[in-house]
């Protein structure tokens, strides 16, 4: 049974319950004072104790997405990984392959000319040799005749660290959402590129081009959306693509953005921050390159270098979020440079979560569709 599988919750929850009256059975037994009934109270408080924080934790699992299986858990994860691909773009499949397609249910069906599609696919980055899975939503409209030689926008959707994909889907709904607001005219059909910003598992790389190591930042910037554009019908002129993305995604999206504002023309940071962390899950990212450690600081980027052409979006709350001050700090050094464009979403309250970023996601779609070609 997988970690996600709603089996292992309830299985936690009954050893829980058992383990409860067991001890409350049990207790009247152990009130002696020798060692083998302090040792047996111990064990049954123990045990009770671990069983309830594996409930608490598998019910935070299953809503924030965190861990998809017990290999990601323990740091043993080895289905995913970099992989240098001296082949890629050369043999058959190229750089993007489908690996599987889910309908999505609509009112009037299910057929992909109603609801839109969800396409399980691999990408392998021709220049960098990282190797990932997305999950790709197209909407009504890629499938309908009307607009069979039509291009679309495209944005990509990035998670937090560690995050999965299919929370992206199944948690945070962006195609259920994209399909709704495009329904009601809200924005204009667009196809996401939903993932990871962990392309090279367990690392948190932080969307940086790491000396010696996995190049992400170039993966997302140049790799990704030439994969992409490569096998669907997304536009090539410049301002067809936006990038999003929430916490650690958020920090990559605003960076990617103003790295690279020819390709992105939006990009959107729920509850981000503004500098690359140095951690335990991140290992040394820049080798003493002072240069690139100071690209990884975007307040840094916008005192020292030319300000990109670009429009943000940055997210926070005045309760709840650790964000908060910078985020309202980024958005005036912003508003200095006179040529980077920002807006932003401030809610009363609302914590760094699932929850928050479901009340910000229709807004930011909406505010990205507007500023995409």
């Amino acid at each position: 049974m997988g970690l996600m599988s709603k089996k292992v919750l309830v299985l936690a929850v009954l050893v829980a319950v058992l383990l409860f009256v067991g001890t409350v059975w049990l207790w009247p037994r152990l009130a002696r004072r020798n060692w083998r009934a302090v040792s047996g109270r111990v064990g049954l408080l123990f045990a009770t104790q671990v069983s309830l924080f594996a409930c608490v934790g598998l019910v935070a699992n299953q809503a924030f997405g965190f861990y998809a299986s017990w290999a990601d858990l323990f740091g043993q994860e080895t289905a995913q990984g970099v992989v240098v691909d001296h082949t890629v773009g050369r043999g058959q499949d190229g750089p993007l392959r489908v690996l599987d397609t889910r309908r999505v249910a609509a009112r009037g069906g299910v057929r992909p000319e109603t609801g839109g599609q969800i396409q399980k696919v691999a990408i392998a980055g021709r220049t960098t040799g990282i190797a990932t899975p997305a999950y790709v939503y197209l909407p009504p409209e890629y499938f309908q005749a009307q607009y069979r030689t039509r291009t679309f926008p495209a944005a990509v959707v990035l998670t937090g660290y560690p995050g999965t994909a299919e929370a992206l889907v199944d948690k945070l709904h962006y195609p259920r959402t994209a399909r709704a607001l495009a329904r009601d005219g809200r924005m204009q059909p667009m196809i996401l590129v939903m993932l990871r910003p962990t392309v090279a598992p367990p690392r948190d790389t932080e969307c940086v081009d790491i000396p010696g190591g996995p190049q992400t930042e170039s993966f997302f910037a140049r790799d990704l959306p030439e994969a992409v554009g490569g096998h669907y019908r997304v536009g090539t002129e410049a301002g067809s693509w936006g990038i999003v993305g929430d916490s650690t995604g958020g920090y990559c999206a605003l960076k990617v953005a103003m790295h690279h504002p020819r390709t992105f023309a939006a990009g959107v940071g729920l509850s981000a921050y503004y500098k690359a962390p140095i951690d335990p899950t991140t290992g040394d990212l820049f080798h003493g390159d002072t240069l690139l450690r100071n690209r990884a600081d975007l307040f840094w980027c916008l005192e020292h270098e030319a300000a990109p052409d670009t429009s943000l979006l940055v997210t926070s709350s005045k309760l709840g979020e650790p964000n908060y001050k910078a985020t309202t700090k980024f958005i005036q050094r912003v508003k200095a440079t006179g040529r980077t464009r920002v807006s932003s979403i401030v809610l009363e309250s609302g914590g760094h979560n699932f929850n928050t970023w479901r009340r910000e996601i229709p807004p930011a779609l909406e505010w990205l569709s507007g500023r995409l070609s």
